[in-house]
């Protein structure tokens, strides 16, 4: 039945648009003899000769002939002109609909490839971001399909499908990111609705291939777990009316997940060593809370610098009122001639500081029921800063420096264990489309020792993808 209903609709839509066609070419048809009646006399006469009699005549018979054409092509001037007016109607009724501004999708496809070596058989225990190299060898961490376009006048949707190969070569797919954003709210607001990563600092928010190293600092990793922080909600933000760039922002999203480590992920237990304390969200401080500032202003005509302050505030599950609060600083400050050629040569320094107080209830050991943990509240810090310099086009040098430390617990926890790592690295863009990347990593896990690590990584991308923060 519905075949039918749009196999139908097609006949008379395609019968209708070449009655309009013929119509059309009948006009042109008929404006194009008029212009001849009126170009050929003349032509005529340029060579031609004749007595003057009969030049009087043809004078007489020409300015009928021009009279009679010179009418008939106003009169096809009215038709043509309200045709256009039909055709401009039509058109103008058309934008009324839903997808007033013109739809549009663009469709991206970006594959990350590592291969490399460290001195650390089991890779996983220093290569803990769900998205580094995790063997020895070859491995796929992050294939990304991107789908952003305008929905109609009012939204704009955006969606990231990911694919990796874990170490045993079996292939995962997750829904990474999937929502809309407002177009025309308005003073200034503008809403996100779906799932999405929390804007907290400036790497959360950034896919892997954004990262301007391969694998994830040990700061994120120790606040957000090995996939960073994000969830389903809704954000809220608003551009101030500034004389430069400041902008606040507000998600309130769920708090429960593998993707809320700090809060109520099923894989807390390796924080705070208890039993998880599972209940339903029944009052608004059961969701997570993550408030953002960010502003940007320019130091020199050749320097500019990007402040930013987060907190994230939620429940855990350690007991039936522990909570987690996350506090956050970011600093991004960049170089770059007033003579630069495509963006190049540039320095650039980027830096994030966390700290974490996380209240642990009174709980029963996972590991044993016979053992009471006392409640506490377990305390991490830790902090990360990048160099990048922009030799030439399309070659990059950078150096990473970090550490991630907490206060020890009642329970000896694997992940809050000290740690700093120091990452120079090489970057060569053949095209925009494509990367290669190798870095080498100094690790040194309190109470373990020292590892060295090498790295190489290909990206390349299919199609096009949505700008990134700058």
């Amino acid at each position: 039945m519905h075949f039918t209903r749009s196999t139908t609709a097609l006949t008379l839509f395609a019968g209708a648009l070449k009655a309009k066609q013929n119509k059309v070419l009948q006009v042109r048809g008929r404006f194009i003899l008029c212009a001849l009646g009126i170009l050929l006399p003349t032509i005529a006469r340029g060579q031609v000769t004749p007595g003057k009699a009969k030049q009087d005549s043809i004078a007489r018979a020409d300015s009928i002939a021009r009279a009679d054409s010179i009418a008939l092509v106003k009169q096809l001037e009215k038709e043509l002109g309200a045709q256009a007016a039909d055709t401009s109607g039509t058109a103008a009724a058309a934008t009324q609909g839903p997808r007033a501004t013109g739809g549009y999708m663009n469709i991206g496809f970006v594959a990350l490839t590592d291969a490399g070596w460290s001195t650390e058989p089991d890779v996983g225990a220093i290569q803990v971001g769900d998205h580094d190299p995790h063997v020895n060898g070859f491995s796929i961490p992050n294939v990304e399909l991107t789908l952003d376009g305008a929905v109609d006048p009012y939204f704009k949707g955006f969606s990231n499908i990911v694919y990796k190969i874990d170490k045993n070569g079996d292939t995962g797919v997750e829904l990474e990111e999937a929502y809309v954003l407002t177009t025309s709210l308005p003073a200034n607001l503008q809403l996100k609705v779906g799932q999405f990563f929390a804007e907290f600092g400036r790497q959360n928010p950034q896919h892997p291939h954004a990262w301007a190293f391969v694998d994830e600092p040990l700061v994120l990793n120790r606040m957000f777990g090995p996939d960073g922080l994000r969830s389903q909600g809704l954000r809220l933000s608003w551009l101030l009316p500034t004389s430069f760039y400041t902008e606040a922002l507000l998600t309130v999203a769920n708090a429960t997940g593998g993707t809320t480590s700090s809060f109520r992920s099923p894989d807390s237990p390796e924080i705070h060593g208890g039993v998880i304390d599972d209940r339903p969200v029944q009052h608004p401080s059961g969701l997570l809370f993550v408030p953002r500032i960010n502003t940007s202003f320019d130091l020199t005509e050749t320097q500019t610098i990007v402040l930013g302050a987060s907190a994230a505030f939620g429940p855990n599950n350690s007991g039936p009122s522990a909570r987690t609060q996350v506090y956050g600083a970011d600093v991004y400050w960049k170089w770059k001639p007033a003579a630069a050629q495509v963006g190049f040569p540039f320095l650039s320094l980027q830096s994030e500081v966390m700290w974490r107080q996380y209240d642990a209830a009174q709980r029963i050991a996972a590991a044993d029921p016979a053992v009471t943990l006392p409640s506490e509240t377990l305390k991490d810090r830790g902090a990360y800063a990048q160099l990048l310099w922009g030799i030439k086009p399309r070659i990059v040098a950078g150096l990473r420096g970090e550490f991630a430390s907490g206060d020890p617990g009642a329970f000896v926890s694997e992940v809050r264990r000290d740690r700093t790592r120091w990452s120079p690295n090489f970057t060569w863009y053949p095209s925009e489309f494509s990367k290669f990347r190798m870095q080498y990593n100094f690790d040194n896990r309190k109470g373990i020792g020292t590892d060295h690590s090498l790295w190489f990584q290909f990206e390349f991308l299919l199609g096009a993808h949505a700008a990134h923060k700058f």
